[in-house]
């Protein structure tokens, strides 16, 4: 008697399925949780949190099981208010594109007791490599053309400093470390899907590797890209 009473009652419970979760109910993703500190790391590069405030937060988001309780830890901040009402598109990769980028690279900027500067309207290779050895360089990318979408930094600071400056439409990407120094690397996420990708790697020892966006300062050729593309494009076709 009790085994048919259970199956009656799964049969009802069939007949009468429970409603899908709310997206706040959902299971976070690593993804999401990385998207979340990022946005704490800026906020906590602009003055908006204290140290303490962002360390609190960042342990915070480690333990949160689902995307509901991630977003709590900044709904007090700008960026949780700024989801245009478009489709969104997916974020940058974290890392580049296997085979994208070369081994060797097309660019070397030097500093050794010195100092070096590349900047102004010039062409970024997909992979430039910076060393600073009691010196400092500066790559400044602000105005540069970018000819690949996925671009590579290397940077390597002994007892010097690597400065990287990127437009602030681009999307930018940390992958290095710091050995008795500093590492940073102002997150970005481009709202454009054809914008370049800024990937910032290398080491920091004894000395400091640092990138962020140059305010004020957008990609103008990305349309010219994609405006060149068509035009070679209608070239083949028209047999030229």
């Amino acid at each position: 008697m009790f085994r048919y009473a259970a199956a009656v009652d799964l049969q009802k419970h069939d007949l009468h399925p429970q409603a899908a979760p709310a997206d706040s109910a959902l299971r976070a993703s690593d993804a999401e949780r990385d998207r979340i500190a990022d946005i704490l790391h800026d906020a906590l590069a602009e003055g908006r949190l204290t140290a303490d405030e962002h360390a609190e937060r960042v342990e915070g988001v480690l333990r949160a099981k689902t995307v509901g309780e991630l977003e709590v830890f900044i709904r007090d901040l700008p960026a949780a208010h700024r989801r245009g009402p478009g489709p969104s598109h997916a974020p940058a990769p974290r890392r580049p594109t296997a085979g994208a980028i070369p081994i060797d690279p097309d660019d070397n900027v030097v500093a050794v007791f010195s100092s070096a500067v590349r900047k102004g309207r010039w062409r970024a290779g997909r992979r430039i490599h910076a060393y600073a050895i009691f010196g400092s360089v500066e790559i400044d990318l602000s105005e540069a053309l970018f000819d690949h979408q996925q671009v590579v930094v290397k940077s390597f600071a002994v007892f010097g400093s690597v400065e990287i400056r990127v437009p602030e439409n681009v999307s930018l990407r940390g992958m290095g470390g710091g050995v008795l120094g500093s590492f940073e690397v102002a997150t970005l996420d481009s709202g454009e899907p054809e914008a370049p990708i800024v990937y910032v790697d290398g080491w920091a020892v004894l000395g400091s590797v640092e990138a962020r966006a140059r305010r004020g300062k957008v990609v103008a050729d990305i349309l010219d890209r994609v405006q060149r593309q068509v035009d070679r494009s209608l070239r083949k076709h028209l047999g030229h």
